[in-house]
């Protein structure tokens, strides 16, 4: 019985050096995606955290006033208030990443006149990257040890997920595969059209930061109105305490819910479909 275990045992192990040697030369991807999963459980575990306050809130708020509209309308606040206040953090992250590919291009612009070739000079940039992008930079320099240029600039690219950043690789590519002439000439033109694009981005934010604000006073004020009459003027709401008082406060909040996701969409600047090279592998 022994020996059938060790047998099956060592022809086990012995499948699986010879699948893990094919896949070796094949370049197969044969363990998962461990920061895919890391991203995915680390997204679960805040959904349930944000569920479970909401939650909470909700039936915090429908115990003090006992009215279950107020209850709802709280815990829809608590769940969709982070994302919106938020929103400024986000546009202005985009704003810093778009600026940090224009920097990088530049960077390998500059660096390609003291090195001697692209992959030289794509591994120079990763000492120094932009902070936004400077992990997949980094990744890339690293990969160039043991993958084709080709193949690293596209990963590069579904890391960075831009649509600017797809130009510069898409450039990048066509250097490294078609010796493609003036290559600084058209970085430099690739780097101040990424640049304008940062900046009307800024413009942009600017201009919509006092309707923000605006809207931000609005909603403080009505629920600080609201809390005071609660503590000191509780008679005066109850108007609220009936069926129909419970309806029409439900529709004043959906009034409110809807203009700040209106406000929000239309903060929101969208970024165009990433521009996704054919492959250039020669036959």
């Amino acid at each position: 019985m022994i020996r059938i275990a060790v047998a099956l045992s060592a022809g086990t192990l012995v499948g699986v050096g010879l699948w893990l040697a094919v896949g070796a030369v094949a370049g197969w991807q044969l363990l998962p995606d461990v920061a895919r999963w890391r991203t995915l459980a680390t997204r679960t575990r805040s959904v349930a955290a944000a569920f479970a306050g909401s939650a909470a809130a909700g039936v915090a708020a429908w115990l003090l006033t006992g009215w279950f509209a107020a209850g709802l309308l709280t815990a829809l606040a608590v769940a969709s208030l982070p994302k919106l206040l938020a929103g400024g953090r986000s546009r202005q992250g985009m704003i810093d990443k778009t600026e940090a590919i224009a920097s990088w291009t530049e960077s390998i612009r500059d660096t390609m006149a003291a090195a001697s070739g692209l992959e030289e000079a794509l591994v120079a940039t990763a000492a120094a990257p932009p902070d936004p992008i400077a992990d997949p930079v980094r990744r890339l320099a690293i990969r160039l040890r043991h993958q084709p240029l080709s193949e690293s600039l596209v990963q590069l690219g579904d890391e960075i997920d831009h649509p600017s950043a797809d130009m510069v690789v898409t450039a990048l590519r066509i250097a490294a595969q078609m010796e493609a002439a003036d290559l600084s000439s058209l970085l430099s033109r690739l780097a101040t059209s990424i640049r304008g694009d940062a900046t009307m981005r800024v413009r942009v934010e600017v201009s919509r930061a006092k309707l923000r604000t605006s809207a931000k006073i609005i909603v403080g004020a009505v629920g600080a109105t609201l809390a005071l009459l609660m503590l000191f003027n509780r008679s005066y709401l109850d108007a609220y305490d009936t069926v129909f008082g419970q309806f029409m406060l439900a529709v004043v909040g959906a009034i409110f819910a809807v203009g700040g996701w209106l406000m929000a969409s239309m903060s929101t600047i969208e970024l165009p479909d990433r521009f996704v090279p054919r492959r250039m592998d020669r036959p």
